[in-house]
């Protein structure tokens, strides 16, 4: 080295020299914190990875790992909420036997990223269910004609409730996700919480919710006893629970797209870490481009195109604590989903347990276009003496609300119908 070179340089070359080794430190830090971020991530993701494949082929096959700007086509993927899964503390939920897949959420995201479905599925959905084999420990589970849905998960783990749900709605899943308690708790934490909204207070001390009235911002344990409540909201049932958790759901969205949280480093990593630790992924889904991928396609797609419903239900006529499935109701929406056909719920059924915000803002209405004159513009034809004969038909009025259909999309903001 040539040091009486570097003393006749300066002060000036000495302070590009000391900047330029310190933006170095700086640019291979960032890289070997972000290479550790993601070798992180990976292990996380890969170590917690469940095979939903059954030995008949359901529960798909991923496609091949896309580039991280630009997904083709359009997915299904199960997200699945477990209760009373291996991490869960017994002392704060109270003690269980088994393990219930009590929530489950069917993601449809349209082929050309314009719209996309959540369909909630009742836990007590009493249908049947294949044979599984459990990835696990390699045990079979024989074909049951009529269980509730929540039984699933015992009978042979995520795969299980993957292949159970193809089965019942006709569509090839091929992710899925399994939820914990502990997840949503730090999901709610990761995005600085999510704001509901309740038409009176709810004191439920089955679930441990207090609430006032109006909308609140909840976070970590006031998060999970909100989406746990049965008996606070609606007529106490499990149909009044998943309308609260559908009004979470659609606030979440609102709350990440507002926040710019897809843009901020610090908070999706902290979902990412989140999804690496206390959420269990399908091994279609561990590849972390992929993921990346999936993501982008919610980016785009508009708040009113994005449906949350519930799967259509009626009365079990053996048990008055179980639900059986709408055939016919159940028909059109799950034709319409395999068709990438656009529709909405409808707004004149019982939402089953909530209504309106009242006091949610009223988007100003489209602005008319600005009038153009034409002063030199011809007087309109005459009409023809045969008004039908050359004219051409007006267009048949369509609508795209499958009536009956229970839901929101996730524009509407909704309130939770307290159950008093």
């Amino acid at each position: 080295m040539k040091h009486g070179r570097q003393a006749r340089r300066g002060a000036t070359a000495t302070l590009l020299k000391t900047t330029a080794v310190a933006l170095a430190v700086v640019l291979v830090s960032g890289a070997s914190v972000a290479a550790w971020i993601v070798y992180d991530l990976a292990s996380n993701v890969s170590s917690n990875a469940v095979d939903i494949t059954q030995p008949d082929g359901a529960g798909g096959s991923a496609p091949a790992v896309p580039n991280i700007d630009a997904f083709e086509g359009g997915f299904n993927m199960l997200i699945v909420g477990a209760d009373n899964d291996e991490n869960q503390d017994p002392n704060a939920y109270g003690p269980r036997d088994i393990t219930l897949n009590d929530v489950n959420m069917l993601l449809h995201v349209s082929e050309d990223h314009t719209s996309a479905v959540v369909v909630s599925l009742p836990r007590d959905l009493v249908i049947a269910q294949p044979t599984c084999v459990d990835p696990e420990t390699d045990e079979t589970a024989r074909a049951v004609s009529a269980q509730p849905l929540n039984a699933a998960y015992e009978r042979g783990g995520l795969a299980c409730v993957v292949g159970t749900v193809s089965e019942l709605t006709g569509l090839e899943i091929e992710y899925a996700a399994l939820m914990s308690f502990n997840a949503v708790v730090e999901m709610t934490n990761a995005v600085g919480g999510v704001p509901v909204c309740l038409t009176k207070p709810v004191k439920d001390r089955w679930s441990g919710l207090d609430l006032p009235a109006g909308t609140t911002t909840i976070s970590g344990a006031t998060a999970l006893a909100f989406l746990r409540t049965r008996h606070g909201v609606g007529d106490g049932s499990d149909l009044s629970r998943i309308a609260s958790q559908q009004q979470y759901i659609s606030s979440l969205i609102r709350t990440i797209k507002s926040d710019d949280t897809l843009t901020d480093v610090t908070k999706l990593y902290g979902l990412a870490q989140v999804a690496a630790k206390h959420v269990k992924l399908s091994t279609s889904l561990t590849n972390l481009t992929r993921m990346v991928a999936m993501a982008r396609t919610l980016q785009t797609i508009d708040l009113d195109k994005l449906a949350l419903v519930q799967y259509p239900v009626g009365a079990d006529p053996y048990n008055v604590n179980k639900v059986v499935p709408d055939e016919a109701l159940a028909k059109k929406l799950f034709d319409a989903i395999a068709a990438d056909e656009p529709f909405a719920p409808d707004p004149n059924v019982d939402r089953n347990g909530v209504q309106a915000d009242p006091d949610a803002p009223v988007p100003p209405p489209a602005a008319a276009p600005p009038a153009t004159e034409t002063p030199d513009a011809q007087p309109p034809a005459s009409a023809p003496s045969n008004p039908g004969a050359d004219a051409t038909p007006a267009p048949t009025p369509t609508s795209n609300v499958i009536e009956g259909l229970s839901g929101q999309t996730a524009l509407e903001q909704t309130c939770s119908v307290a159950n008093r």
